[in-house]
């Protein structure tokens, strides 16, 4: 009897010791989920997509500070979720298509018109971090670097610029606030076109929120 006793209590003890060890795994989110913070975790092969966020613009500049260039008032990304891990970690994204329309030419001398803004190369990599600053960080892929074809119409005929991202990658980040990705005056440098077409671009644009299409009624999606 005196057995049995100490072996039910030693079975019971060690119950109680995994205990928390289970709940902290439980408890422990993966980098995306939807729904909330914290919440379900976002599946491997789910699409997620964005449009500009309400009341903002995407550019493309001569300089940081404005200046010259194309601005657009819409735009939108699709993207496929390749890894999402336990958090603290790095999910990672593959960029299926990013379009631009409502395009306007600001300040370029002879150009009466934006016929076309258009994103080469694709797929990109889209690494989303959870560190400090929820990091992000969109990398070429296999098919070319990160490059972007802008079509104007000129007084003298169409014009074709073609501007790659200098350095390779686009650095960016996101926030929970409103579930967003934003881009601030991320560099370009034109590699085709004749002199018309400004020779260095900013890329700046936020998009949100970020929405799980894969799942129904298409949940927000955040970064944890």
């Amino acid at each position: 009897m005196r057995k049995t006793r100490c072996l039910g209590v030693a079975l019971a003890a060690l119950a109680l010791a995994a205990v928390p060890a289970l709940s902290a795994d439980a408890a422990t989110p993966n980098v995306l989920t939807y729904g909330s913070a914290g919440g379900s975790p976002v599946a491997v092969g789910d699409v997620l997509t964005a449009s500009l966020s309400s009341g903002t613009i995407a550019t493309l500049y001569s300089t940081a500070a404005g200046g010259t260039g194309v601005k657009c008032t819409a735009s939108a990304f699709n993207s496929t979720v390749t890894a999402n891990p336990s958090a603290p970690g790095t999910a990672v994204e593959t960029l299926n298509s990013q379009t631009f329309s409502g395009c306007t030419a600001v300040g370029i001398p002879g150009v009466t018109a934006v016929l076309s803004v258009t994103v080469n190369n694709l797929t990109y990599t889209n690494s989303v971090s959870d560190a400090a600053g929820n990091p992000v960080t969109l990398s070429p892929g296999t098919a070319g670097p990160i490059q972007t074809t802008i079509v104007l119409r000129s007084l003298l005929g169409n014009i074709t610029c073609g501007y790659q991202a200098q350095p390779t990658s686009l650095s960016g980040t996101t926030s929970n606030t409103a579930q967003t990705i934003g881009f601030v005056n991320q560099s370009f440098v034109r590699s085709s076109g004749p002199g018309t077409c400004f020779p260095m671009g900013y890329f700046t644009a936020l998009y949100g929120p970020v929405l799980d299409v894969s799942k129904p009624g298409t949940p927000p999606v955040f970064v944890n």
